[in-house]
Parts: structure tokens; C-alpha cells; sequence
């Protein structure tokens, strides 16, 4: 029976989860490794990142005695939210990723948080699906409801509508990817060898996992690749004429309590910390309360995340 809900819950899962994961590596690396060439339109990434500051109601998490110092190189955390926001409707996080980032010993810890996982909505008083708590209270109540699962403070959120995930890989010209395994998906057809692909080819290509013999491994690999390939051609100097275009997408789409000083400080200070990174897992179960799909984590599971995740941030 759990078995069966769980092949249900990876049916329901929605398709942008992964286009998710794409961008959020592109927002990463604006934010840790912003080079000479943004420094080369400073005036434009200036304004937009002006455009995506959108402040928290608090200013320094309850669970920390004193807001983080860049230029003393404090362990950050910061959330990523991919949302799927809809006219007239605030939408979900349908996906959760926290990250903490220690510039001492340069390195990252990221931990995926499913969607489906029950917990407090802090500030609603029940206990639900955790990214229903943007539905519920937007980004605020996302960031204290995480803090509360994992039970460290979250300093910094990054903020994504997943529908810009296209706009981005069209607007540096389409990315180029070597492609190792024939096969179809969505309409398309990849064949093996080198390949071209527009921005609706890309999230197709980044999403095929069934057909793969390496299952999520050699989808983890094709998004890897869009992620390098959106890299490449935005910091070539063939894609000067489109970054206007890759700015308005990001400060139409992208919303952060980061300012562009912020980002600035931890370019200089944090940058190093991209090339070791950890993907840390949220071990749990399927299990279905009044006819409701939920992912239960024990206790003692969020109990050791926690405890890692402070050790990263030195909060032990």
C-alpha cells in the first residue's frame, strides 16, 4: 500500500521541480560567483537586483543573538523557494532547498526539502504539507516554518517563478549539451552526440528520468549540463546583446531579502564555498492521514539534519 502511494506521489509531482533545480544553479551563481564581465554592466545588474529586494517582516532570525557579518565571514543559510505562481493566486513552494554556505573551510550543504513533508505551519497553528505555508502566509511563513522543521535560523531566501526558467535559457541564445543517451520526451527527440536546444527543448530534456537506466543519476547529469551550458553562453561575449534580456527575466521573476551590496560582499567573501558542495538527503516515508498524501520524517532524523546543518553554521 505505501509503496503504491508513493508510485502515486511521483506521478503528482509536478514537472517544474526539476526546471527548478536549473535555475536555482544559474541564481547561485549570480549570487557566489558574480564576475568581471556583470561587473562590466554594473549599472544594469545595479538596477535589477535593486528590482528583486523584497525585505522579511524580521530582521535577524529569533534563533540567532546577532545578525551574520559578511566581511567577518559568518556561516550563512539561505533558502531557495521555487514557486509556481498562477494570476490572481499567490501559488506554492513546490520546491524547498536549504542551503548553509561556511566560507572558512569553503564548502556548501544543500538539503531538499519534499513538498509533501509534514510539519507546524508556524503561524497558522496545524500541522500540513510544508510548502503549503507560502500558500498560506507567503515567504514569510515559508522561512519560519523551515527554520522550525530543521530548527536552525534561515537568514537569506531566493525567491524563483518557475515559469522564467525558459525565458533565461532562451534569452543567452539556447545552450549546447552532449547527450549520451537516445531517446524521446515530450514531443522531442534527442539523439546522441552533440545538441543545440531552445529553452522549451532544455526543461524537456532536463526532465526525462524513466527512459534512463541511470534513473535520477542521468537526470541530475542533464540538468547539471543545461546549468553549465546557461553559464557558458551567458558569460560569453556573444551573449552581450542578450543580457538585457536575462536581467529583465531575472528581475521580473526572482525575489530575494539579499541586496545588491549583500551580494557584492559575498562575492568577495563567500565565492570560494561553490566548489565543494554536499547535497544532504531528508530521509522519510509515505503515509496517507484522512486520505491525504504525506512524507513523515522522524524526530531523530530532523534532530541529526539539524545538528549538521549547526555545525556547518557553527552555531554548536
Amino acid at each position: 500500500m505505501e509503496e503504491s502511494q508513493t508510485r502515486r506521489r511521483k506521478k503528482r509531482k509536478p514537472k517544474r521541480k526539476r526546471a527548478f533545480k536549473i535555475i536555482m544553479g544559474i541564481i547561485l551563481v549570480l549570487i557566489l560567483g558574480v564576475g568581471t564581465y556583470a561587473y562590466s554592466i554594473w549599472h544594469s545588474v545595479e538596477k535589477t537586483f535593486t528590482q528583486t529586494h523584497k525585505p522579511l517582516k524580521r530582521d535577524v532570525s529569533e534563533k540567532r543573538s546577532e545578525k551574520v557579518s559578511f566581511s567577518n565571514q559568518d556561516p550563512i543559510s539561505i533558502l531557495l523557494l521555487g514557486v509556481d505562481q498562477r494570476a490572481g493566486d499567490r501559488g506554492r513552494s513546490d520546491s524547498l532547498i536549504l542551503m548553509t554556505v561556511n566560507p572558512k573551510d569553503q564548502s556548501m550543504k544543500m538539503v531538499s526539502i519534499p513538498r509533501d513533508t509534514r510539519t507546524e505551519i508556524v503561524g497558522k497553528g496545524t500541522t500540513d504539507k510544508i510548502n503549503h505555508a507560502y500558500a498560506f502566509g507567503g515567504v514569510d511563513m515559508a522561512v519560519n516554518t523551515v527554520e522550525s522543521f530543521l530548527n536552525i535560523p534561515v537568514d537569506y531566501y531566493v525567491q524563483v517563478n518557475m515559469e522564467s526558467f525558459k525565458d533565461i535559457v532562451n534569452a543567452v541564445g539556447g545552450v549546447t549539451v552532449n547527450n549520451d543517451l537516445s531517446f524521446n520526451y515530450d514531443g522531442y527527440n534527442f539523439q546522441k552526440g552533440q545538441l543545440t536546444l531552445n529553452g522549451d527543448q532544455a526543461l524537456a530534456y532536463s526532465r526525462m528520468r524513466k527512459e534512463d537506466p541511470r534513473g535520477d543519476f542521468g537526470r541530475q547529469m542533464r540538468q547539471r549540463q543545461i546549468i553549465e551550458g546557461v553559464i557558458e553562453e551567458g558569460a560569453s561575449v556573444q551573449s552581450l546583446a542578450n543580457y538585457g534580456a536575462i536581467l529583465d527575466t531575472i528581475g521580473t521573476n526572482v525575489r530575494t531579502n539579499l541586496t545588491f551590496d549583500d551580494m557584492k560582499q559575498i562575492q568577495s567573501n563567500y565565492k570560494e564555498a561553490r566548489h565543494n558542495v554536499e547535497q544532504l538527503q531528508v530521509d522519510g516515508k509515505g503515509e496517507t492521514i484522512n486520505g491525504v498524501y504525506y512524507y513523515a520524517v522522524s524526530d531523530a532524523t530532523r534532530q541529526e539534519l539539524s545538528n549538521t546543518l549547526k555545525q556547518h553554521l557553527h552555531l554548536n
